[in-house]
């Protein structure tokens, strides 16, 4: 069966990557809210950016729903400046910590007894959060098990041969959850290893020589 066959081969990805890289232990972060606004900090941004962004919340003491909602956009904007397009993310900072108030108290412990459906909804229901930001959330921050589909894993994807015909986000995420079991630590190590081989192999510009999946990759057999 088709889809049999998709499943071993996605299993065997993520053995690969695991025998090759080793566990990523991401995301780094030290509480849920911190990986929530992080989610918002990395979009169109260098992960180092969004680290010394994060560093400048801790700093002014302000990494907290409380925080953040007593600070102008303004304020917020020039603390965040290191990320990119720090107005545009102020708001949506903003908006996330609005809707933490306004839904859960500021409690973000009471996220993780909602329903992965209807967190997710919730999510995507505030400024600025999409699919890929809402799952980095529920997966990272809340630990529930989303599959996150970002650039890299599309790149990796598409090379391999497995790209599906819609080029939608959810048919991408469908690729993994459909078959693969619904696990929160294995979605989070295998998007993060394939993270990992985007950086390290898989660049736009690919390094095959480097890479663990060349025997199973369409675009390296091609001859690229």
């Amino acid at each position: 069966m088709e889809s049999e066959r998709i499943s071993q081969l996605l299993k065997s990805i993520h053995r690969r990557l695991a025998d090759a890289y080793g566990l990523q232990f991401w995301w780094p972060a030290e509480e849920p809210f911190e990986v929530m606004v992080g989610a918002i900090l990395t979009q169109s941004a260098a992960w180092s950016n969004a680290e010394k962004a994060i560093a400048s919340l801790k700093a002014a003491g302000v990494l907290s729903p409380q925080a953040i909602k007593r600070l102008p956009v303004s304020e917020l904007a020039r603390i965040i400046y290191p990320c990119g397009y720090y107005n545009a993310k102020a708001v949506k900072i903003k908006a996330l910590a609005d809707w933490m108030g306004s839904h859960y108290s500021d409690d973000i412990g009471r996220l993780f007894a909602v329903d992965i459906n209807i967190l997710r909804e919730q999510l995507l229901s505030i400024h600025g959060i999409g699919p890929e930001t809402a799952d980095s959330i529920l997966l990272y921050a809340v630990g529930k098990p989303a599959f996150v589909i970002d650039a890299y894993t599309r790149r990796i994807i598409d090379r391999i041969g497995l790209a599906p015909e819609d080029n939608s986000y959810d048919s991408y995420q469908r690729l993994f959850t459909d078959n693969l079991a619904a696990d929160t630590g294995l979605f989070n190590e295998y998007h993060a290893l394939l993270v990992k081989l985007a950086k390290d192999a898989c660049r736009k510009k690919p390094l095959c020589r480097r890479r663990c999946l060349n025997d199973i990759c369409r675009f390296y057999k091609s001859g690229g």
